[in-house]
């Protein structure tokens, strides 16, 4: 090769590494990053509320954890970020107690315990205020109510948390405190339904007015990238009158602050403690979520009276069916030739037994839907001590998940047939409510899945004829 070609590749391989230096020297400097546009997801939690006594003043209590949506996938929200209670039962959370999707109060929760794995939060029930009630009472299962609702005010992903005082009651109105100019949680985002609870994230003010980086109750900087939760009315009053916190230790940056303990005057309103599953247990769906949301009732509403009892009396005759309580069949009587025809007396129609423990309810579960129909019965309570040395059958539970057929029959799309001595093979299906436990406004079916000596919780979906477990929590004692 000549000193000549020899100099021109020498000049390429001066410039094919001169454009690879500029490559790891942008590399090195990317220059300005944006950030993402792409929303966080808000988290949605869900919880069944178990009492005894009156409804809003009951006499025990206690909050069972039972999904909390991510924005991708359900979770169980007994295990779901615990450190060492998990996010459902974090102090300060608030739920809104439901039924058939509309509200009928608050729970506040202040503190969680956990017993052979499984968790329980303790708290106070609280009534709804006089404009959330009147938003109840307008409440219409209508797809004009969702044209979207607001997120959370910024990009923490967040569970409801109670609102301080004047927020939402009647009175004087809340303000809002936030980053300035214009910036999400700032307030000068469109404004949620006035005649309802905002479910938006209070963020904690300081000194200098910047709050944005500040953790609610806490102190500090902590990560934007990690879910949040948000002080109740009364822990940020306590905090405003001097009171110390159990812990003064920096948050984990890689989960969310875990409040400990609560203000002394507290006691005289929680509810204490609800052990075991006693006989008068109530129930009743809990839901968290950040995000300001349109009420939408799940009650399905008859256009003909007749409709509902001709339904239910067809749901009531299969599950006798299931049962054994059906009516035996009559025998027929054969007559001899030639003997005379005596004349027939009218039979009295006979009564069919009564169910034990029934109960039927009726739920339009997205806009539009047919009625989706629960019934739930069980055999009449037998003897408890053998008669002539036989031992009495055990008791038997019947739950139906029906449909109306094209032909105005009943179209049974899930039964589940159990009895007391096979509870640990097939546990009993009680329903608790239907509740949306995705904000994707179409409800699922919530029922508690009671078997001998443990329980889950499980969600059923009812789509295109069927109906289908798509969720269910780990068992529980």
């Amino acid at each position: 090769m000549s000193w000549a070609g020899a100099g021109r590749v020498l000049a390429r391989w001066t410039a094919v590494l001169g454009l690879l230096a500029g490559s790891a020297a942008m590399a090195q400097y990317p220059g300005r990053v944006t950030k993402s546009d792409k929303p966080a997801p808000v988290l949605r939690a869900v919880s069944v509320l178990e009492w005894t006594g009156e409804a809003g003043k009951p006499s025990a209590s206690r909050l069972v954890p039972v999904t909390v949506y991510d924005g991708e996938q359900l979770n169980d929200g007994n295990i779901y970020l615990t450190e060492p209670e998990p996010m459902a039962l974090q102090n300060g959370v608030e739920y809104e107690l439901q039924e058939q999707g509309k509200p009928i109060g608050y729970f506040d929760v202040f503190g969680a315990g956990e017993h052979d794995g499984a968790w329980r939060g303790f708290g106070t029930w609280k009534p709804l205020t006089a404009k959330a009630e009147r938003a109840a009472r307008a409440a219409v299962n209508s797809s004009s109510l969702y044209a979207g609702g607001e997120g959370a005010d910024d990009e923490h992903p967040v569970l409801k948390r109670k609102h301080p005082k004047n927020a939402d009651g009647d009175g004087a109105p809340a303000t809002k405190s936030g980053p300035a100019n214009g910036q999400p949680g700032s307030g000068t985002s469109e404004a949620a339904d006035p005649d309802r609870p905002t479910l938006h994230r209070k963020t904690s003010s300081t000194s200098s007015g910047d709050s944005s980086t500040q953790s609610a109750g806490g102190t500090g900087d902590v990560d934007p990238e990690r879910p949040t939760l948000h002080r109740s009315r009364k822990v940020a009053a306590a905090e405003e009158a001097g009171m110390a916190e159990t812990s003064t230790a920096e948050p984990d940056p890689d989960r969310p602050r875990l409040k400990r303990g609560k203000p002394a005057n507290l006691d005289a309103s929680e509810a204490p403690k609800l052990e075991g599953l006693p006989p008068t247990l109530e129930q009743a769906v809990a839901v968290s979520d950040a995000a300001s949301r349109a009420e939408h009732p799940w009650r399905y509403s008859w256009a003909d009276p007749a409709d509902e009892e001709k339904m239910k009396s067809a749901l009531e005759a299969m599950a006798r069916k299931e049962l054994g309580m059906d009516l035996p069949v009559p025998a027929k009587t054969v007559r001899k030739a030639g003997a005379k025809r005596k004349p027939v007396k009218p039979v009295e129609a006979a009564i069919p037994a009564d169910l034990a423990d029934e109960s039927f309810r009726v739920f339009e579960l997205a806009y539009g839907s047919p009625a989706t129909m629960v019934l739930s019965a069980a055999t009449p309570v037998s003897r408890e001590e053998p008669v002539n040395g036989v031992k009495p059958a055990p008791r038997k539970f019947v739950t139906l998940i029906a449909q109306p057929d094209l032909y105005g029959g009943v179209l049974v799309l899930t039964r589940n047939v159990t009895d007391a001595a096979h509870l640990d093979q097939t546990p009993q299906m009680r329903l608790v409510d239907a509740v949306d436990a995705m904000g994707d406004n179409r409800a699922e079916l919530l029922f508690e899945l009671r078997g001998d000596g443990q329980r889950q919780f499980a969600l059923y979906r009812v789509l295109r004829g069927s109906a289908e477990q798509m969720f269910a929590t780990v068992a529980i004692p």
